[in-house]
C-alpha cells in the first residue's frame, strides 16, 4: 500500500482508566489504581450492573462492567459506590476544558464520557511533538484530577483509537503510524479491533479471516459484495486508512428521528405497559416540538420477559405529520393491540417518531381540533422548561406503572 496520498495527522485518543470508579475513588480520597472499588447502578437491586470496576478489583477478582452486583465477592476491602452520573459528566467537562488549553475546540472530538480524540496538528511550537503533548496532557490530568489515562497516538483517528485499545492501556502511551500497521496491527485477531463486533467476527471467521492481516489481504471486491459499504470500510481500516475529519463541529448532525425506551425493573402487564407507553410518547413528542419537528412514522418495540422470550417491532405511518402526544400514543396502542400476544409479560419497550418534517402550519380538520391539541403540548413544554420536568404530569405518571418520575432522577438511565 502506498500511503503517500493519504493524510498524516497528529491525533491522540485519550481514555480515562476506569473513569467512573476513578472519580468515586478520588471523591473518597483513595488511590484509583490501588483501591478495590465497584460503581453499581442501583445498590438496592442485587441484579444491578457494575458500571465500573477499579483496576485493582478487575485484577484480583475479575470483575468487569458486565458483572452484576450480586457477583461481587464477599471481600471487606471492596468499596461499593452508588453511581453519580452528574459527577462523571462534570469531571468529563473539566477534563475537556483542560485539553482545550492545548488545542482549540474544533480539534477536540468527544467519543464518550471517558474518551476523546484530540488533533494536535500545528501546536509543536508551544508544546513539542505529539509524544511530548500526549505526555503533558496525561500528567496534567493526573495532577489536576487524580485520574490516570491512556493515550494512543496515530496518523488518523482509527490508528489512534486502535493502538490505545491494544497497547496504551498497558504501556500508558503508544503510537501507530501507517508504517507500523503491518507489524503492530496485522497479527491481532479481528475481534480485538475497534468496530468489529461478535457478529462481524463470526462472519469474517467463516470466510477464513482470523487476523487483521488476513482481512487486509482479502480481495476488496469480495468484502464489498458480502458486506457492502461496511466491507469496504473494514478493508481500508485493516490497512490503517481512515479519512474521517479530524477538525470541525463533530456534534452537529441532522436529526433523523426521536426515540425513547426503557428496560423495566419488573414484569409489566398489558394494562401497565399502556401507561408506560404514554409516558414515552410524551417525552418523544416534547423533544420533537422543541426541535420544531413533526413525524409521519410511529414505531413501537416490545420485548417480553425471559420466561417466554421474543417480542415484536412494528411501525405505522400517519397521513399528517404529528408531534401530538395522544396522536402518537393512539397509534402505538393500535400496534400493541394487533401484535401483543396477551400472555407474555413485558420487560422492555421503546417508541420512535421519524420520517420527520418541519412543524409548519397545522392542517385543519373538520372532525379534530388539531391546533388546540398542539397548543396544549407547547404550553406544557413551556411550563416544564420554566419550572422543571416534573412541574406538570399526566395523572397516570403517578401510578406504579408510570416511569417519568423515576427517570427524572437519572442521567443516561443511572442515578444522577
Amino acid at each position: 500500500m502506498d500511503y503517500a496520498n493519504y493524510p498524516r495527522n497528529d491525533v491522540l485518543c485519550i481514555d480515562m482508566r476506569s473513569f467512573y470508579a476513578s472519580v468515586e475513588a478520588v471523591k473518597r480520597g483513595l488511590d484509583p489504581m490501588t483501591v478495590q472499588l465497584a460503581v453499581v447502578g442501583d445498590v438496592n437491586r442485587s441484579g444491578s450492573i457494575v458500571l465500573a470496576a477499579s483496576p485493582a478489583l478487575k485484577k484480583k477478582h475479575g470483575i468487569s462492567n458486565v458483572s452484576r452486583f450480586f457477583e461481587l465477592p464477599d471481600d471487606p476491602d471492596i468499596v461499593i459506590a452508588p453511581a453519580h452520573m452528574a459527577d462523571y459528566l462534570e469531571m468529563s467537562l473539566e477534563i475537556t476544558k483542560l485539553i482545550n488549553q492545548y488545542v482549540p475546540k474544533e480539534a477536540i472530538h468527544p467519543y464518550s464520557v471517558d474518551e476523546v480524540w484530540v488533533t494536535v496538528n500545528g501546536v509543536e511550537k508551544w508544546f513539542g511533538n505529539r509524544w511530548e503533548i500526549a505526555a503533558s496532557i496525561k500528567q496534567d490530568i493526573l495532577e489536576n484530577f487524580g485520574i490516570t489515562c491512556s493515550v494512543g497516538i496515530g496518523d488518523n483517528k482509527f490508528l489512534a483509537k486502535v493502538v490505545m485499545d491494544l497497547y496504551a492501556k498497558k504501556e500508558g502511551i503508544a503510537e501507530c503510524t501507517y508504517d507500523d500497521v503491518a507489524a503492530k496491527l496485522w497479527p491481532v485477531p479481528v475481534q480485538e479491533i475497534w468496530g468489529i463486533g461478535r457478529q462481524m467476527q463470526r462472519n469474517l471467521n467463516r470466510m477464513g479471516i482470523i487476523t487483521l492481516g488476513q482481512l487486509a489481504n482479502f480481495p476488496l471486491k469480495q468484502l464489498s459484495k458480502r458486506f457492502g459499504v461496511m466491507g469496504e470500510q473494514l478493508y481500508w481500516h485493516a490497512w490503517g486508512i481512515d479519512l474521517s475529519p479530524v477538525f470541525g463541529n463533530f456534534t452537529k448532525t441532522e436529526q433523523k428521528g426521536f426515540g425513547h425506551g426503557i428496560s423495566l425493573l419488573r414484569d409489566y402487564s398489558r394494562d401497565e405497559i399502556a401507561i408506560c407507553i404514554l409516558d414515552l410518547c410524551e417525552e418523544v413528542c416534547r423533544r420533537a416540538r422543541t426541535a420544531n419537528k413533526a413525524g409521519k412514522t410511529i414505531h413501537l418495540g416490545i420485548a417480553y420477559a425471559k420466561e417466554t422470550g421474543g417480542g415484536f417491532s412494528r411501525s405505522r405511518s400517519v397521513s399528517l405529520p404529528t408531534n401530538i402526544t395522544m396522536d402518537m400514543y393512539n397509534v402505538c396502542m393500535q400496534l400493541l393491540n394487533e401484535f401483543y400476544d396477551d400472555i407474555s409479560n413485558i420487560r422492555h419497550v421503546y417508541v420512535t417518531l421519524d420520517n420527520l418534517r418541519e412543524d409548519g402550519e397545522t392542517q385543519l380538520d373538520l372532525f379534530d381540533d388539531r391546533p388546540r391539541k398542539k397548543d396544549i403540548g407547547y404550553v406544557m413544554d413551556a411550563i416544564r422548561n420554566k419550572y422543571g420536568s416534573n412541574a406538570i404530569l399526566r395523572a397516570s405518571s403517578y401510578t406504579d406503572a408510570g416511569i417519568t418520575l423515576e427517570r427524572s432522577k437519572k442521567i443516561g438511565g443511572h442515578q444522577a
